[in-house]
Parts: C-alpha cells; sequence; structure tokens
C-alpha cells in the first residue's frame, strides 16, 4: 500500500471521529437525559419507584430547573471521547472499505450484508476503544441532586478524576467494564445505521427525489436514525446498567454479573419493555446526532476530494 493510500485511509478516520465529536455538541443533553431514564426505577417492578421524570421534555425541564443549565452538558468531554473514538473507526472503516468497493454488489449497488459487515466491524472496534469514556460519561451523567437521582451515585469531581479513580481501583481491567454489550450495540448500531443511511441516499437518487447531496445525507441520516435506535436501545440500556453499577470489595457488580446475567435481570423484574427505556430520548438523540454527523461527514469527504484535486 501506497504512503498516499494509509494518509487517505488516516484521514478518512480522522474525518469520522471530528464529524461525531460535532455532533455531540448539541445532542448531549439529549444523552443525560436518556442515562436517566434508563436507570430509573433499576430493579423495580412497575409502580414500585418514584418517577422522577416521565419523559424527554419533563427531563429535559426537571434537570435545568434543579441543577442549571450546566447540568444539561454533564459528562461532555466523556461523551466526545467516546463518539470520537467509536466514530474513528466507525465511519472509518466504513468509508476505507466503500472506497475499495467492498461494501457493494456486481451491480454497485450498496450490498446489505457487506455494507452491514464492514460498519458492524468498524462499530465493534469503535465501541471496545471508547469504552472506557463511555463508561465515565455514565457515571458523570447520572449524577444528580439527591431530590432527582437515579441510579448509583459514584460522586467523580470530573471525567479526569473518574478515570483516575477508576483505574486506582479496579485497575485497567476496571476501565473496560460494561465492554461485553459494548461489542453487540456497536456492531448493529453501526451495522444497520450506516447500511440504511446509503441505501436511503440510493433510493432517493434513482427515484430522482432529489440530486442534492445535502439534502440526500439529511432525509438518508434521518432513516438511520430511525432503524439505528430500534436495533441498539436493548444494548444501549445493558451498556449503561452495567457501566453504573456500584462495584463490592472484589470489584464485582453488585447488581449484574454481566450482560447476559443484566438482560435477564431486566426483563424478569422490569419487563420486556425495559429493555427499551429511554427510547424516545434516545431517538431524540440519535436522530439529530445522526443528521448532524452523517450531514457534516459527506460534506468534509467533498471538502477531502475537492482538496485532493
Amino acid at each position: 500500500m501506497s504512503i498516499d493510500g494509509i494518509q487517505r485511509d488516516v484521514s478518512d478516520m480522522v474525518i469520522g471521529g471530528v464529524s461525531a465529536m460535532f455532533a455531540t455538541l448539541f445532542t448531549n443533553p439529549i444523552e443525560v437525559v436518556k442515562t436517566r431514564l434508563q436507570l430509573q426505577g433499576e430493579m423495580r417492578a412497575r409502580g414500585e419507584h418514584a418517577v422522577h421524570y416521565r419523559g424527554v421534555a419533563h427531563a429535559l425541564y426537571v434537570v435545568f430547573r434543579t441543577e442549571g443549565l450546566v447540568a444539561l452538558q454533564s459528562g461532555l468531554p466523556a461523551m466526545m471521547g467516546f463518539q470520537f473514538c467509536l466514530n474513528t473507526f466507525r465511519l472509518g472503516v466504513y468509508r476505507i472499505s466503500e472506497r475499495r468497493g467492498l461494501t457493494t454488489d456486481a451491480k454497485g449497488r450498496t450490498s446489505i450484508v457487506k455494507g452491514a459487515a464492514a460498519a458492524g466491524v468498524g462499530g465493534a472496534l469503535g465501541s471496545i476503544a471508547g469504552t472506557p469514556f463511555f463508561l465515565v460519561k455514565t457515571r458523570l451523567q447520572a449524577q444528580a441532586a439527591k431530590a432527582i437521582a437515579v441510579g448509583h451515585q459514584h460522586k467523580h469531581a470530573g471525567m479526569v478524576d473518574a478515570l483516575k479513580e477508576i483505574y486506582t481501583k479496579e485497575g485497567f481491567r476496571g476501565l473496560f467494564r460494561g465492554v461485553s454489550p459494548q461489542i453487540p450495540r456497536g456492531a448493529v448500531g453501526s451495522g444497520s445505521q450506516m447500511v440504511s443511511f446509503a441505501w436511503a441516499k440510493e433510493w432517493l437518487r434513482e427515484k430522482q427525489v432529489t440530486s442534492s447531496p445535502l439534502l440526500l445525507s439529511f432525509l438518508g441520516a434521518n432513516l438511520g436514525g430511525v432503524v439505528m435506535t430500534f436495533c441498539l436501545n436493548p444494548f444501549d440500556v445493558v451498556a449503561t446498567r452495567l457501566s453504573n453499577q456500584a462495584v463490592d470489595a472484589q470489584n464485582k457488580g453488585k447488581l449484574y454479573s454481566g450482560m447476559v446475567d443484566c438482560f435477564v435481570k431486566m426483563i424478569r423484574t422490569e419487563g420486556f419493555l425495559s429493555l427499551y427505556k429511554g427510547v424516545v430520548a434516545n431517538y431524540m438523540r440519535l436522530g439529530p446526532h445522526t443528521v448532524l454527523l452523517l450531514v457534516c461527514w459527506d460534506q468534509l469527504k467533498i471538502l477531502e476530494e475537492f482538496l485532493r484535486r
């Protein structure tokens, strides 16, 4: 592989990470709300727990009224770190595969299987790399005033403090607590999003709905957000629960021993629909986030092509 080819691959990966950080600036408040909705009523049957947040709009209002505007950006640096790691691999691997024709069939159309495989591998790798940041962002976003607190309260001072404390108390392995659901979360979410995004743009172009690259990206990203949310949410809830749970003296989770145990206990105690806790908030974040991310990604790719001429 030529030096130019390697540089192109590196730039593809960086473009993906930068696009995600840009989108996160606008969507993190919904991520805060989603995290708290997913933790609300943890291991309690319906009607047996306090309901501090009655939906996305109410949660935004309650957090703002009780903790102030800054609280809506809780965990922002950690969330940006997670999104950079995730999308450097997720979008980078997909773009590299796309440029080499590895995501299309003999007719040049996006192959569902090949596209999902490329995006899935990238998503899984990115999720593993970003797990320490996801762990920290979850704990920071769960921290709340006593009157509206849900889930275990870790009381970290910030991202750097949290990373240091986790490493000191739990070791390097502790930084990857909750990585097991992160792998299918990243693979399933990424595969479903990227394939639906590419397929939607192709369909809209063929039907001559629009030829505008910006509008194609916008419409395709909206579909990608819907598909991704439906596929992703169960793994997202489990990842949140495993990341936020308290640990004992042996650094073992006090509520769940792992991904499968968490799935089983949630369904048994809270019902099957508990796997879709925070789904509206998840879409309200993933929808705009997907649009901002993929539109920015497409525009940066166009800019890169222009600069290479």
